[in-house]
């Protein structure tokens, strides 16, 4: 696929300042740090902007769809490094890692070290795409960097305009902003920006939190950052580079992953899951804690830390270690495969069914149908193969036409599945279409019987925090119960792992993860500001 690149920047001009003063509060705990004296663990640490596009953006439109999308999407993955010359090229690697969390765009924003400048790349398409021509990383020198790679939450998902890192100019420099998450209160932020000036470039989220950076009076950074997210709802793991630093953020209630690591050299590295930290030979350090900010100084390697008031209590994204994580990555301090293989046992245990084979539906499934395997005595195998070379479908008119696409990803191994009963061990179910063609699909291949089991309790509420998941009324989970689901799909059987029984396996932890797409129970819950819309178009 070819890619769409960009070179645009924005500059930001201020508009008619407040005249209040701020400064980062006593409330506010700052600590600085050498490089090899991070904080513990248990520490909690925590004008009107006008955007002028420099360059034309490329057009918006995409004449692709993935048809078989049938599971919430993580929307963003970020990768950061400081102090290393090979910055933009360890960024680029770790993008790659990341790539399941983001396929619709990718960029890097990298510290010329020289000139003090920072120098962006966007562009459509996968990380590979994007950066296919080797001057792409040669025009990004320097020892610090940040990159991102996106699915859309808000904003139009396949405009060009909206792939981040963002880089903007105001007043005091430049500044480099990507952003994993949602913010829930951007439309009433974004109105009332707009009400007092503001011009907004992009249908992003994250540009609102520019603009708060650039009307703040607060100084230095460090406290126009703490002063603008402490008044953002929803979630949020920011990367921010300037010429000299680098700035780590995670939300109070820490929904999105966000680590820390340390290479060989020493040079300090921020992702969004470790499999990408391990990519790049960096150690493993920590968590960036619910509510903390964290500084990095170029000049010699210090940390600062502060934290977001009030504090809040974690409630860590589940689906992170149901679906969205890779295997190999430790997630909100489990690793990731450990979780899989006992949800499936769990399944196991609370739903068993007399089989000749247990499969999983690749690849997120093949922990948890491991673990179905050992607990429940069933073999396992590999009935489908999923192929990792296809890319989106054309829409096709032709219904019968649509259904061949899913073969083109999963081919099922008709000797495992010839006259057998088997056990199909998925992540989730989210509107149902995809499970409908996986069941035909074993059928067509020979299985005298299909079990659905599914290693997570039923998808019944939309997410706000990050995850690009159907309304509520295209969730089949929400719309039936599992027999009728089961009846929808076709298969002879399906039970799904309870909400309790997932309780009991995060133990005492279990109230610090947020489960809101199974339960309703939203710990920042969705607004809308009708009222503030109202007032905004009668000014």
């Amino acid at each position: 696929m070819a890619a769409t690149t960009s070179f645009t920047s924005f500059t930001i001009e201020p508009h008619h300042l407040p005249s209040k003063t701020s400064s980062l509060s006593l409330r506010h705990l700052v600590l600085s740090r050498k490089l090899f004296s991070l904080p513990s663990p248990s520490l909690a640490l925590r004008s009107q902007p006008r955007f002028y596009p420099l360059l034309a953006s490329q057009p918006d439109t995409n004449p692709f769809f993935d048809d078989n999308f049938d599971k919430p999407r993580e929307e963003c993955g970020v990768f950061g490094v400081i102090g290393d010359p090979d910055a933009a090229s360890l960024c680029y690697l770790g993008l790659q890692k990341l790539q399941h969390r983001g396929e619709e765009g990718a960029g890097i924003v990298a510290a010329d070290t020289e000139s003090s400048k920072l120098r962006s790349v966007t562009g459509m398409g996968l990380v590979t795409d994007v950066f296919a021509s080797p001057e792409s990383l040669k025009s990004l020198p320097g020892t610090m960097a940040i990159g991102h790679v996106r699915y859309s939450t808000s904003g139009a998902t396949a405009s060009l305009k909206n792939v981040q890192p963002f880089l903007a100019s105001y007043r005091f420099g430049q500044l480099a902003v990507a952003h994993n998450g949602n913010l829930l209160n951007h439309d009433k932020l974004k109105m009332e920006l707009e009400s007092r000036g503001s011009i907004f470039n992009t249908s992003s989220d994250t540009e609102v939190i520019l603009h708060l950076i650039a009307s703040s009076t607060s100084r230095p950074l460090l406290s126009r950052i703490i002063e603008t997210c402490e008044s953002l709802e929803g979630a949020y793991s920011l990367l921010f580079l300037t010429a000299n630093k680098l700035y780590a953020v995670r939300d109070s209630y820490g929904f999105r992953p966000l680590v820390l690591g340390c290479r060989p050299n020493g040079a300090l590295v921020f992702a969004s899951e470790t499999c990408a930290l391990d990519l790049v030979d960096a150690k493993y350090i920590r968590e960036i804690n619910p509510g903390e900010v964290v500084a990095v100084d170029l000049a010699d390697m210090s940390i600062s830390s502060a934290c977001l008031m009030p504090p809040k209590p974690r409630k860590a994204c589940i689906f992170e270690h149901m679906y969205f994580a890779l295997p190999n990555s430790i997630v909100f301090g489990r690793a990731v495969h450990e979780s899989r293989l006992a949800f499936g046992k769990a399944l196991a245990e609370e739903s068993p069914v007399p089989a000749d084979v247990v499969i999983p539906v690749p690849d997120s499934g093949f922990y948890a149908a491991l673990g179905f395997s050992l607990a429940s005595g069933i073999p396992f195998q590999q009935g489908l193969l999923r192929s990792h070379y296809v890319g989106r479908t054309f829409i096709q008119p032709e219904q019968h036409i649509r259904d061949l696409s899913v073969r083109l990803k999963l081919s099922p191994v008709k000797g495992v599945l010839e006259g057998k009963s088997v056990v199909v061990v998925d992540d989730s179910i989210v509107r149902g279409t995809t499970s409908s063609k996986i069941v035909r699909l074993l059928r067509d291949a020979g299985a005298r019987e299909v079990h659905m089991r599914i290693a997570s309790p039923p998808v019944v509420g939309s997410c706000y925090y990050g995850v690009d998941t159907p309304s509520e009324s295209e969730l089949i989970s929400n719309r039936m119960d599992a027999a009728g689901v089961c009846r929808q799909i076709g298969s002879d059987s399906l039970a799904f792992l309870s909400l309790s029984k997932l309780h009991d396996l995060l133990g005492d932890e279990a109230p610090t993860f947020c489960d809101a797409c199974f339960s309703k129970e939203y710990p920042v819950p969705p607004r809308k500001y009708e009222q503030v819309e109202l007032s905004y178009m009668e000014a």
